[in-house]
C-alpha cells in the first residue's frame, strides 16, 4: 500500500511539473507573438508617414501606394499566425516596391524625411526578422514537446495545443531582383 502511494505521488509530481513545463513554454510562445506584434504595430505606424513622403515626389504611382495601403490594412486585420505570416509576406513585398520608387525618384532619394523613415522602416524590418527567428524558436521547442511522448500523454489530457510557425511565402524566398 505504502509503495502504491509513493508510486502514486511520484507520478502525480511528474505530471504537475510536465504540465507546469508545457504552460512555461506556451506562454514563452504567446510573449514571443506580443514582441513580433509590437514589431509590426510600429511598421503600421511608420507606413502612412513614407507614404505621405513618396506621394509628393511621385504622383502618378498612386497604384504602388495604394498595393502599400491595402497591403497594411490587411496585415493589421489579420489574426493568428498563419493568416498573418500571409498578410506580412504581401505587405513586405509592397514595401520593397516603395523602396524601388526611390531609385526613380532622385528628389525623393534625397529627401532627408524620406531617408529617416526608410531606416526606421528597415530597422523595424530588421527587428521583425529577428522577433520571428525567436518565436519560431519557441514555437518549436512546444510544438516538440508536445508530440515527444510522454509529454503528449499530458498535452493531450489538458488541451495544450501546437503552435503555428511564423512562414514566409514562396514570393518572400525569391531575391529581388536588380537591374541596371
Amino acid at each position: 500500500m505504502t509503495t502504491l502511494l509513493i508510486v502514486l505521488g511520484v507520478l502525480i509530481l511528474y505530471v504537475v511539473f510536465v504540465y507546469n513545463g508545457l504552460i512555461a513554454r506556451r506562454n514563452q510562445a504567446r510573449e514571443a507573438w506580443a514582441t513580433i506584434d509590437t514589431q509590426l504595430k510600429r511598421r503600421y505606424d511608420l507606413i502612412p508617414n513614407l507614404l505621405e513622403s513618396v506621394k509628393g515626389a511621385a504622383k502618378h504611382e498612386k497604384e504602388t501606394l495604394n498595393a502599400v495601403i491595402s497591403a497594411r490594412n490587411a496585415a493589421m486585420s489579420a489574426t493568428g499566425a498563419a493568416d498573418k505570416s500571409v498578410a506580412e509576406n504581401a505587405l513586405s513585398g509592397a514595401l520593397k516596391n516603395i523602396f524601388a520608387l526611390a531609385e526613380s525618384y532622385p528628389n525623393l532619394k534625397a529627401n532627408e524625411n524620406f531617408l529617416e523613415l526608410q531606416r526606421e522602416l528597415t530597422d523595424t524590418e530588421n527587428k521583425i526578422q529577428a522577433t520571428r527567428q525567436f518565436y519560431n524558436t519557441v514555437v518549436m521547442g512546444l510544438n516538440t514537446a508536445i508530440e515527444q511522448f510522454p509529454t503528449n500523454i499530458i498535452a493531450r489530457m489538458f488541451g495544450i495545443l501546437p503552435e503555428k510557425l511564423f512562414e514566409i511565402d514562396d514570393a518572400e524566398r525569391k531575391a529581388p531582383k536588380v537591374q541596371f
